[in-house]
C-alpha cells in the first residue's frame, strides 16, 4: 500500500524537515506486520513528495497468531486486500513513522510547522465502504478537494460491475500535523474495520488525534463508530468526553467572557450600533435568504425576524449553549407559524465545509473572525468566499486602534479574553482586498460607531459582494 504527500511551498524540500526524514536517502523500518520505507520520488525547490510504502506479509501475520485461529486453515486467512489497500496497518505506519511530524514539532522549522501549507496527499489503493459519497462527506468537512477514482473488479470484465477501492487525491492548505492526524483517524473509518483489537486505548487515541476537528465533524458519529469498530459503550464514551460533557462550565466561562466584553463597549451602544448597520448593508443588497455565521445568542437574528423582506433566516453557531438561549430569546416555541417557517437554527463550524451554508443570497459573520486561531483561518476563508459563497458576505470585526478610548480596557489588551487578534484598520484592509483577489470578490468598507479623527471607529465592517 502507498501513500504519497507532497509540498508545494518554497523551498519545497523543507518537507524533509517537517517529517524528520531526509529527502536525499531512503528510510526503512521494520513493522509487527512488514516493512515500511520512506522515501521521495521528487525533491526539488518547487516541489518535493514525500512515499510511504508498506508491505505487508499477510502470511507471516497468520503463522504468527496464538491459539485455535492462528492455525491458518481458512484460506479467507491467506487471500485478502492487506499488502495493497490502505487500512489500519496503514495508520500504525503513519503514527510510528512520522510520530514526531504528528505532534507538530520540528526544531529547525516550527514555524512551518505551525503554519497552513499547500500539501497533498494520495492514497493509491483506498476500501471506502459507502461509496465515493461518504469519502466525500468525511474529508470535504474539513476544506479538502477530493479526487476520487474508481477501480474496477476487474478490467477484464467490465460486466462485473466496480469495486470498492478508489485512488484518492486530497489536496488543501493545512498544517501537516492536521493532514496526518485526518489520514490516521479516516483510513480505518473508510475502511471500516481493523486489525487489532478495540479497547479504551482507542478511544485515548481517537480523541488525541481529532483534537481541533472532530468535535465540530457533522460525521463525528460515524467516525467514532466506525473507529471504535462499533463497539457502541466506546463510542458513546468517546463522543461525551468529545462534546464536552465532562467540562459543563466551558460555554459559561465564554459567556462570562462576551458579557465582559459588552460591559467594555456598553458606553457607546456599540451592540446595537453594530445590528443597524450590518441590517442597513443585508437591505441595500436586497437579500432575502440570510445565513448568520456565528449567530451566538441570536441578537442580530432577532432585528431580522422584524423585517418581512427577508423570508428566510438562519442562525448558526459552534455553541450548543449559545443556541440554546437564542431559541429562549428569540422564543421560537411561541412564534406564529408563519414567522417561525421563516427562521432556523443549526450547529455548525466555520472551519468545515458544509453543504446547508451554500446557495444564501446573504452572509453576516458579525465579530467572529476573531475567534479563529490563525492555523484554521484560511480554512475559514474556504467555507465562506469558496464553498458556501454567498452573494454577499458582510464582515464586521473589532478595529484594535480604538481600544484606546475604553477606559475600563487595560492597555494592550482584547476587548474579548477569547480573542485571538485583533486587527488595525490597514490589517483589516489587507486582508479583505486579498479575499477579493482570490475568490473574485468586490470589497467596500464602513466604519461602525461613531469615528474618531486619530483612531478610527470602534467596529470595521467589510462588505463583499460578488
Amino acid at each position: 500500500m502507498l501513500l504519497t504527500i507532497s509540498y508545494t511551498g518554497s523551498p519545497s524540500t523543507d518537507l524533509g524537515y517537517l517529517l524528520h526524514k531526509s529527502p536525499f536517502r531512503i528510510h526503512s523500518m521494520e513493522q509487527v506486520f512488514g516493512k515500511a520505507h520512506v522515501f521521495y520520488p521528487e525533491a526539488t525547490t518547487e516541489r518535493c513528495t514525500a512515499a510511504l510504502l508498506l508491505e505487508i506479509d499477510p502470511i507471516g501475520l497468520v503463522r504468527d497468531r496464538r491459539g485455535p485461529s492462528g492455525e491458518g486453515f481458512s484460506l479467507e486467512q491467506y487471500v485478502n486486500d492487506r499488502p495493497y489497500a490502505a487500512s489500519s496497518f496503514l495508520s500504525v505506519a503513519i503514527a510510528r513513522t512520522f510520530g514526531t511530524a504528528m505532534t507538530g514539532r520540528s526544531k529547525e522549522r516550527q514555524e512551518l510547522a505551525d503554519s497552513p501549507l499547500p500539501l497533498e496527499a494520495q492514497i493509491s489503493v483506498l476500501p471506502c465502504r459507502g461509496g465515493e459519497e461518504l469519502l466525500r462527506r468525511l474529508f470535504e468537512p474539513l476544506g479538502y478537494v477530493v479526487t476520487a477514482s474508481r477501480h474496477a473488479l476487474d478490467e477484464k470484465f467490465p460486466e462485473w460491475g466496480d469495486s470498492s477501492y478508489f485512488t484518492v487525491q486530497l489536496r488543501g492548505e493545512l498544517r501537516l500535523r492536521d493532514l496526518l492526524a485526518h489520514l490516521y483517524v479516516l483510513i480505518p473509518v473508510m475502511d471500516n474495520d481493523k486489525h487489532y483489537w478495540v479497547g479504551d486505548a482507542e478511544v485515548e487515541k481517537l480523541l488525541r488525534h481529532g483534537e481541533g476537528w472532530l468535535r465540530e465533524h457533522p460525521e463525528r458519529e460515524l467516525i467514532a463508530n466506525r473507529y471504535l469498530k462499533h463497539r457502541r459503550h466506546l463510542a458513546q464514551a468517546a463522543l461525551s468526553r468529545l462534546m464536552g460533557e465532562d467540562d459543563p462550565e466551558a460555554d459559561e466561562v465564554a459567556e462570562l467572557h462576551t458579557q465582559e466584553e459588552e460591559a467594555i463597549e456598553k458606553p457607546i451602544s456599540l451592540a446595537e450600533q453594530r445590528v443597524g448597520a450590518v441590517l442597513a448593508a443585508l437591505r441595500s443588497c436586497e437579500a432575502k435568504r440570510v445565513i448568520d455565521l456565528g449567530c451566538g445568542e441570536g441578537r442580530l437574528l432577532q432585528e431580522l425576524l422584524k423585517h418581512k423582506e427577508f423570508s428566510e433566516i438562519v442562525g448558526m453557531d459552534v455553541s450548543h449553549r449559545a443556541l440554546e438561549i437564542a431559541v429562549r430569546k428569540l422564543r421560537l416555541e411561541d412564534l406564529p407559524t408563519t414567522q417561525k417557517a421563516r427562521i432556523h437554527l443549526i450547529h455548525g463550524s466555520l472551519t468545515y465545509r458544509d453543504k446547508r451554508l451554500d446557495g444564501y443570497d446573504a452572509a453576516t459573520v458579525v465579530e467572529v473572525i476573531e475567534h479563529q486561531d490563525p492555523p484554521r483561518f484560511a480554512a475559514f476563508e474556504r467555507v465562506l468566499f469558496e464553498f458556501a459563497r454567498p452573494k454577499t458576505a458582510v464582515v464586521t470585526t473589532p478595529n484594535v486602534e480604538y481600544n484606546v478610548k475604553f477606559e475600563t480596557l487595560p492597555a494592550g489588551k482584547f476587548r474579548h479574553k477569547d480573542h485571538r487578534f485583533e486587527w488595525t484598520r490597514e490589517q483589516f484592509l489587507q486582508w479583505s482586498r486579498q479575499i477579493s483577489e482570490r475568490f473574485g470578490y468586490a470589497v467596500r468598507f464602513l466604519p461602525v460607531g461613531e469615528e474618531d479623527p486619530q483612531v478610527g471607529a470602534p467596529t470595521q465592517m467589510g462588505v463583499f459582494s460578488s
